[in-house]
């Protein structure tokens, strides 16, 4: 019932328009009374997204399962569930293309994909603040880990829907995992801590001449700009 009251809500503001559409439209063109659907969705706008509250549940037992471990980046794990709303997306190419190109036309529909896209970073933040606290705790420092987890959640969320709008607008023609996999390499080597973030780490070793060498120990993570800096200097001394 959920999905034939979505398919005809959807059909009618196709047809007519989003503010032109009321409840009762919906209903009559479902075949059933007001009580069922709002049964199922508490607004016009609930009908638009109806898959959503589904993907934040998949999303939230995907970070329970996959997301616990030492062994598990906890940034391959936000970005790995970030790509199950890609592939709710890729499952549905044309509603998923008619969907966003309905949301740029009405602005209370992009109000409220704003308040669900909130939701997402808000289960990954929440997620990334428990293992960042964890992981703290015992090394005994103090945390910086609610930070860290506001500012990851919302680089993989902004770089997700980058990468998400990139397929919506080519008309659902190209590769939305690839384009979004491309976005999310991003937030990946600028935060991850697996293997990419493993090379792209500075190390450096400065011949100088045959009988004169430097070797230079960054800490991992040191930005490159502070490596060159360090090199500079060594080289300028003699």
């Amino acid at each position: 019932m959920r999905e034939v009251l979505a398919e005809a809500a959807f059909e009618l503001f196709l047809e007519r328009g989003f503010e032109q559409t009321t409840v009762d439209d919906i209903v009559a063109r479902a075949g059933v009374g007001r009580r069922s659907f709002f049964r199922y969705f508490p607004s016009k706008e609930d009908a638009v997204f109806p898959d959503h509250e589904r993907c934040l549940a998949d999303m939230t037992e995907f970070l329970e399962t996959h997301g616990v471990g030492d062994a598990v980046d906890p940034v391959d794990a936000v970005c790995d569930a970030a790509r199950l709303v890609t592939r709710m997306y890729a499952a549905n190419p044309e509603f998923s293309v008619q969907r966003y190109r309905l949301t740029r036309e009405v602005p209370g529909l992009r109000t409220y994909e704003l308040s669900v896209v909130r939701r997402y970073e808000r289960t990954l933040a929440g997620y990334l603040r428990g293992r960042y606290s964890a992981a703290q705790a015992s090394e005994g420092v103090v945390a910086e880990g609610a930070l860290r987890a506001e500012v990851i959640a919302a680089a993989v969320v902004a770089a997700h829907n980058n990468g998400l709008r990139t397929w919506l607008r080519s008309g659902g023609q190209d590769d939305a995992d690839a384009a979004v996999d491309h976005a999310l390499a991003l937030v990946r080597n600028v935060w991850g801590s697996g293997a990419e973030r493993a090379r792209s780490a500075p190390r450096a070793e400065v011949a100088v001449s045959e009988d004169d060498v430097i070797v230079m120990v960054a800490p991992k993570g040191a930005p490159l700009w502070r490596v060159v800096q360090r090199i500079e200097s060594a080289l300028g001394e003699d």
